[in-house]
């Protein structure tokens, strides 16, 4: 599995999110109140962008008339035909067990620990402030 230094946590606020291009894959990252999310950038219903897609929540209901609005802002609805997909595992709320698209592990690693390897060479000193967000694909 190869890792990519996509973005700084800055770079992806809380609810926003980034499209990106890893070996020719187009790659959605989600910012989830701290939490980072990748889910391939296609639809697999016709290929929309989901990136262009519309953040919504997940609307339930126990019974007739009991609403319950909860997941606000972790349902991603295609631009094109509204299919709904869950943010955290790409499942589709359409057909769950047979629609979905793929989801790409996500982690914060700090800048300072990116730096390091197995390696041994002349160093210059270097000052890493900042976190990373990394996909591994």
């Amino acid at each position: 599995m190869t890792r990519h230094i996509v973005a700084t946590v800055e770079d992806i606020p809380a609810g926003h999110r980034q499209r990106v291009m890893l070996n020719g894959r187009p790659i959605v990252i989600f910012n989830l109140a701290g939490e980072f999310y990748g889910l391939f950038d296609r639809c697999p219903h016709q290929g929309a962008r989901l990136s262009d897609g519309h953040l919504t929540g997940l609307l339930e209901a126990a019974s007739p008339g009991d609403y319950r609005y909860s997941r606000q802002g972790e349902i991603l609805r295609c631009p094109w035909h509204a299919w709904e997909f869950d943010i955290r595992t790409g499942k589709s709320y359409c057909d769950p067990a047979r629609v979905r698209t793929r989801a790409y592990p996500v982690t914060v690693a700090a800048g300072a620990a990116l730096v390091e390897g197995p390696y041994q060479a002349e160093t210059l000193r270097v000052s890493v402030e900042q976190d990373y967000v990394v996909v591994d694909i």
